[in-house]
């Protein structure tokens, strides 16, 4: 059932009646109001929960919350010759958004977008300005794609060709484009359409020294390949994962780039994640296994135990690439189960990862099954079946896949009646 929702005035009016009526501390006033409102089955996520403050400028204006105090100087500022003030003010604002999803939906709720645009596109010849208006946007845009429009796009893509050489607005633009397309296929497809993956491959190129810019544009390209929007029937996904491998280099340019930052662990499982969405196809996966991208992923799994989340990482893109049954060979033959099999003892919570990588490497491949058999897979599983709950689909078919015995219960029989537990 779903939640039900309140704006942020009946929260704020509820905090400020526990203070008037019932002389409530405001710490107490809001906790009182917190709880009220959950006990009656209100969504929060979208409620800024604090105690809305006076402004330090002027004692006489209503309380209001430092978000809205930030985006109404910004208001007041748009034609302010005072850069230096301005700057400071468009500083206080991205901090602000920082803070959390709430702050930035309220202030998407007061009209704080074209504001920000507003200052993005009047920067635009002055880098550091640029910077700062951009990361507003940025931030702002964070968990809110449908504030995006054209004119959004048209600065982004300008800012990415003007500015090409420069690694901070690069990165501020890079993820301000990630933002917006996450879970929002036309956005995807509108960014695509005008030209923005060549300028994510050329970033990570033009700036493969820069952990974080090769991190930003690896994620935007993986976003790209997201069929995450419920609210679109068919998506591009496939078509844009193409388009990045056969368009624009982009399995060369992200193996390179691994090859470069290859004690980075961070920038590693970026790359390995996005390089997992991009192997869609046979001839794909051979192509990462003949551009050393396959040995590459494997001596990162032999060295870098201790990451659980590059492990995870590493995991999943091997999974991916052994959808090819040379690939599969490869992996057997370099002593992949093995370290599989060190993996899964040394990090409980990649056995998901594991169990499905399992899977892939004996299907169409029955003759591996005993030999994975015989190094204790199955004692493996059997364990991360009963202690992650997550992965209980993904342990059963690696075990029935493997050829052990499982109990698997037939949810729905097609006969009257619901669906037992």
């Amino acid at each position: 059932m779903a939640l039900r929702r309140i704006t942020q005035e009946t929260f704020d009016a509820a905090v400020r009646e526990n203070i008037d009526e019932f002389e409530m501390d405001p710490d107490d006033a809001l906790r009182e109001a917190v709880e009220q409102f959950q006990s009656q089955g209100v969504d929060l996520s979208c409620i800024v929960k604090a105690v809305p403050a006076v402004s330090s400028d002027d004692k006489q204006q209503a309380q209001t919350h430092e978000i809205l105090q930030a985006l109404e100087s910004l208001r007041i500022a748009q034609d302010s010759p005072d850069s230096t003030k301005v700057a400071l003010d468009i500083k206080c604002f991205s901090e602000q958004c920082s803070l959390g999803f709430a702050q930035r939906y309220l202030a998407a709720q007061k009209g704080a977008y074209p504001i920000i645009l507003s200052y993005c596109q009047k920067s635009v010849g002055d880098q550091v300005a640029t910077l700062a208006s951009l990361s507003a946007l940025a931030a702002l845009t964070d968990g809110q794609p449908d504030l995006f429009d054209a004119d959004g796009k048209n600065f982004l893509l300008d800012v990415l060709k003007r500015y090409h050489a420069d690694s901070s607005l690069t990165r501020a633009a890079i993820s301000a484009v990630r933002h917006s397309c996450l879970k929002h296929e036309q956005n995807r497809q509108d960014l695509v359409k005008a030209g923005v993956l060549p300028l994510l491959t050329n970033a990570i190129k033009q700036h493969s020294g820069c952990a974080e810019v090769v991190k930003e544009a690896s994620g935007a390209l993986r976003i790209m390949t997201f069929d995450d929007d419920i609210r679109v029937t068919f998506g591009h996904a496939h078509e844009h994962a193409k388009m990045i491998v056969l368009q624009h280099n982009g399995l060369k340019v992200l193996i390179e780039s691994a090859k470069a930052h290859d004690d980075n662990i961070s920038v590693l499982s970026e790359l390995c994640a996005t390089l997992s969405r991009l192997a869609v196809r046979n001839e794909f996966c051979q192509d990462i296994c003949d551009l050393g991208g396959l040995k590459l992923i494997m001596t990162l799994l032999a060295d870098s135990y201790e990451s659980a989340e590059l492990v995870r990482q590493v995991l999943s893109a091997i999974r991916a690439v052994a959808g090819n049954d040379d690939v599969k060979d490869a992996v057997v033959k370099a002593g992949g189960v093995q370290l599989i099999v060190i993996a899964m003892n040394r990090h409980v919570t990649i056995s998901k990862q594991a169990c499905m990588l399992l899977r892939n490497l004996v299907s169409h491949q029955p003759n591996y099954s005993q030999p994975i058999l015989d190094m204790g897979v199955e004692a493996l599983i059997l364990q991360a079946l009963r202690t992650h709950q997550d992965c209980g689909d993904a342990a059963k078919a690696a075990l029935r896949d493997l050829g052990c015995q499982v109990e698997l219960r037939e949810l729905w029989t097609g006969k009257r009646g619901g669906i037992t537990n």
